[in-house]
C-alpha cells in the first residue's frame, strides 16, 4: 500500500495543521488575557506561550536542532496574529459556541498528529511520537494556565482532552507504520475531532483517584438488589 503524498508533501501538510494550532491558541491566550484585564505585554506574553509553548517543548525533547518555531519565521506571526485578534475584538462569547468548539477538536488532532509526525521525522520510534503528539497538543495550554496561576485544564476534570491526543497520535503512528502517513493524518483528525466533541457534549472525564475504585460483578449484584 503506497501513500498519495510524497514526504515532501507530508512535510507540508504537517506544518500547516501546526500553524493552524498555533493561531487558534494563540486566540485563546487572547480571550483568557482578556478576561484577566491584562494590558498589551500581557496579552502577548499569554498569546505566544499558549500558541508556541507545545511546539517548543517538543523541539527540545527532540534535541533535533533549534525549536522550529524560531527559524520558520511564520510561526511568531501566526501566534501574535490569533492573540492580537482577540485584543481588538471581544471574541470570548464564541468560545463557548459550537464553531469554536469544533475549532478548539479539530486543533487538539492537528498538533497531536503534527507531534508525532515530527517525531518520527526525527528518527525516533512509536512510543516517543504518541507521547511527544500529545505533549505538542496540551503542552501550550498547560504552561498557559500555569502561568495564569491555575491548575492546567488537563489535571483538573476536562472532558476528554490529553487522552484524545493520545489517540490521534497512535492513530498516526500505525498509519505511518502502514506507510499511509496522509491516511493517518486524515482518520486521526476525524476521530480525534468527533470523540473530543462528543466528550464536550456529554462531559466525559477520566475517573478521579480519591473516591474512585473499581467495582466488582458482586458490588454491581449488590447495587441491583438495593435498587430493586
Amino acid at each position: 500500500m503506497t501513500d498519495w503524498l510524497s514526504p515532501g508533501g507530508v512535510a507540508e501538510v504537517t506544518r500547516g495543521l501546526d500553524l493552524a494550532g498555533v493561531f487558534a491558541n494563540g486566540l485563546l491566550g487572547g480571550v483568557l488575557a482578556r478576561e484577566r484585564n491584562f494590558d498589551l505585554f500581557g496579552y502577548l506574553a499569554i498569546g505566544v506561550v499558549s500558541g508556541l509553548g507545545g511546539g517548543i517543548v517538543r523541539d527540545v525533547l527532540l534535541q533535533h536542532g533549534t525549536p522550529v518555531a524560531l527559524t520558520d519565521y511564520a510561526y511568531i506571526p501566526t501566534a501574535l496574529f490569533g492573540t492580537l485578534l482577540a485584543f481588538l475584538f471581544d471574541v470570548g462569547k464564541q468560545t463557548t459556541r459550537r464553531p469554536f468548539n469544533v475549532l478548539d477538536a479539530a486543533v487538539l488532532s492537528f498538533w497531536a498528529v503534527a507531534g508525532a509526525q515530527k517525531t518520527l521525522d526525527a528518527g525516533l520510534g512509536w512510543l516517543p511520537a504518541v507521547l511527544l503528539g500529545m505533549i505538542t497538543a496540551v503542552g501550550g495550554g498547560a504552561v498557559r494556565d500555569l502561568l495564569l496561576g491555575g491548575t492546567p485544564g488537563i489535571f483538573s476534570g476536562n472532558p476528554l482532552y490529553a487522552s484524545v491526543a493520545l489517540l490521534v497520535s497512535a492513530v498516526l503512528v500505525i498509519c505511518a507504520e502502514l506507510k499511509v502517513p496522509t491516511l493517518g493524518i486524515l482518520v486521526g483528525i476525524a476521530v480525534g475531532t468527533v470523540l473530543r466533541l462528543t466528550a464536550l457534549r456529554k462531559s466525559w472525564v477520566l475517573p478521579g483517584g480519591r473516591n474512585w475504585k473499581p467495582r466488582s460483578g458482586l458490588d454491581r449484584i449488590r447495587r441491583h438488589g438495593q435498587d430493586s
